[in-house]
């Protein structure tokens, strides 16, 4: 699933270990998810997107879920 997570850190200087303790996860799953390796739990995806102050919908883009329905 992609995510506007790298550009969203770059935009407020922030780097994916600083996201990551932001969070409670670890770098290497902030990594995997920027790579589209994983896609983030829906409680993670909660604290990515109120991290940066928007909506889970405005950080990750549902549209291949969409396409299967």
């Amino acid at each position: 699933m992609k995510s506007r997570i790298r550009e969203l850190r770059r935009q407020h200087k922030i780097s994916q270990a600083e996201l990551a303790e932001a969070v409670g996860t670890t770098r290497q799953t902030i990594t995997s998810i920027e790579v589209e390796r994983y896609t983030a739990s829906l409680p993670l995806a909660y604290k990515i997107a109120r991290h940066f102050g928007l909506t889970i919908e405005e950080v990750f883009d549902f549209s291949e879920i969409d396409e299967e329905l």
